[in-house]
């Protein structure tokens, strides 16, 4: 038509249009109205009626007004209980027709601004739960999260395993991790409000919690920045990047074929691996971001609550609703104790005595136990009846085998009887050093319908040692050295 109407211009209509690929009718038509097809088309009428018509100006319009958050689903399904004869095959002109009113009558929505970031200005961290993956460490499912960390302008993370909750002593670990790993500090460190991953918090609690967390940016010179309280999307920079991390892991995991690991320092190296090669892709800009870091300190600061405990006459101690227990050589005396996010590391004056794995108390608040039978069975010898009806007897079993053995022991012998046998087990695999040894051992043993003897055992284990031979070794004079010196003839 463009071309019909330039020739029209120099030549008569019949000649334009044929040159246009046009009939001669049609060139007529077109020089009386030069509109485009487009332009003479009339809007089409409804071939049906609306069967919403008479219920969305009148039900659904106040139900919007009334509860902005409503979803159409929900709407949908209390207009069909309110007039059961509308099809079914109306949700979808619904759901269009509730769009188009928010879009034209709706609330404001907020807006993301996003942000021009400096290298060095900013670290940004935050929490995130990985439990979806369904990681195994020795056969046993680990419930875990990570503590992410990031610097915006470069990309570089680092991610810290951590096994309780969103802690300080996770926060401070992970965080110093972080820094040097990065090999500085940012003049910023930005998270999520510190109180909200605590509950029941007293007002003198939370206010040591602040104090501690700005100690620990005051040591690295980061001015301590903060979300405001159930904001996620203001820690953007951080948010956004956890999904990119956990899908990368979960690829990880798939490649590798399986999610069992055999301790967690495997987990936490195949996870450091991930991270480590994400930064390597960034390289270059973080490097370019290492020269605006702030120097880090000369050492790092505290990363763990320190705690003081007494050790009761029941042989241990009690601390976050979970009960460990101790060499009873320590009953009645005062111990200091640093927790850490997956260790005890418990200290009697200034020597550090032991260190023990942190337990973790259950997610309804009951209390749990983290036991040694090393600990105790040499009471146990004493008083082995006590095993009966012992608190944590099912947490004092080193391998799930010794459980079941005096399940079975119970349930066809004597208690008495029953309690000695098992404590005997118990003290052959301490003596011995045998745990996972004796456990596969009293497996095979069940399962053929047997009960364990320890009697047996001990000769299947080795010697007693009262049966070993006693070696006397006689000791030299000195002075028969005085021969190998002495002045030959």
């Amino acid at each position: 038509m463009w071309l019909f109407m330039k020739l029209r211009q120099t030549h008569p209509i019949e000649v334009a249009a044929a040159k246009a690929d046009f009939s001669r009718s049609t060139g007529f038509r077109m020089a009386q109205d030069p509109r485009l097809p487009s332009q003479k088309m009339q809007p089409r009428e409804r071939r049906r009626p609306d069967p919403l018509d008479t219920i969305f100006d009148g039900e659904v319009v106040p139900l919007l007004q009334e509860a902005p958050g409503l979803r159409p689903v929900a709407i949908f399904e209390e207009i069909l209980r309110r007039h059961p004869e509308p099809s079914p095959g109306i949700r979808r002109t619904l759901e269009r027709r509730i769009r188009s009113w928010r879009a034209l009558h709706g609330a404001e929505q907020d807006v993301i601004f996003r942000q021009v970031h400096e290298p060095g200005r900013m670290g940004l961290s935050d929490f995130t739960d990985m439990s979806f993956l369904g990681v195994r460490v020795g056969g046993q499912p680990l419930a875990h999260m990570l503590y992410h960390f990031r610097l915006p302008w470069s990309g570089f993370e680092h991610a810290h395993v951590i096994l309780g909750g969103e802690s300080f002593v996770a926060r401070a670990e992970g965080l110093q991790n972080a820094l040097w790993s990065a090999g500085g500090a940012p003049q910023q460190h930005r998270t999520d409000s510190l109180s909200a991953a605590f509950r029941n918090l007293d007002a003198d609690t939370e206010a040591d919690l602040t104090r501690r967390y700005d100690a620990l940016c005051t040591h690295y010179r980061m001015a301590p920045i903060r979300n405001n309280r159930g904001v996620a999307r203001e820690n953007g920079a951080i948010e956004s990047a956890h999904g990119h991390l956990k899908a990368a892991i979960r690829d990880a995991l798939l490649m590798r074929g399986s999610a069992e690991f055999a301790g967690l320092a495997d987990y936490r190296a195949f996870v450091d691996e991930i991270v480590g090669r994400r930064n390597a892709a960034r390289g270059k800009r973080i490097a370019a971001e290492r020269a605006y870091l702030q120097a880090l300190p000369t050492n790092r600061t505290i990363d763990f609550e320190e705690i003081i405990v007494t050790v009761s006459s029941i042989g241990g101690f009690t601390l976050r609703k979970v009960f460990y227990t101790v060499p009873s050589r320590l009953i009645g005396h005062r111990l200091r104790v640093r927790l850490y996010d997956d260790r005890l590391e418990i200290f009697m004056g200034g020597t550090q005595v032991m260190t023990l794995p942190r337990g973790r108390a259950h997610p309804d608040g009951r209390h749990d136990q983290a036991v040694n039978y090393r600990h105790v069975i040499h009471a146990l010898r004493k008083k082995p009846m006590a095993l009966l009806n012992l608190v944590y007897r099912d947490k004092l079993f080193p391998h799930p085998a010794c459980r079941r053995a005096f399940e079975a022991l119970v349930a066809q012998l004597p208690e008495k009887m029953a309690c000695k046998v098992a404590v005997e087990l118990l003290a052959l695999a301490h003596d011995r050093g045998c745990e996972r040894e004796l456990g596969v051992e009293t497996e095979a043993v069940l399962a053929a319908g047997h009960l364990p003897d320890p009697v047996a055992l001990r000769r299947r284990f080795g010697p007693d040692p009262s049966d070993l031979p006693v070696v006397s070794v006689m000791q030299v004079g000195l002075e028969s050295y005085d021969a190998l010196v002495a002045p030959t003839a």
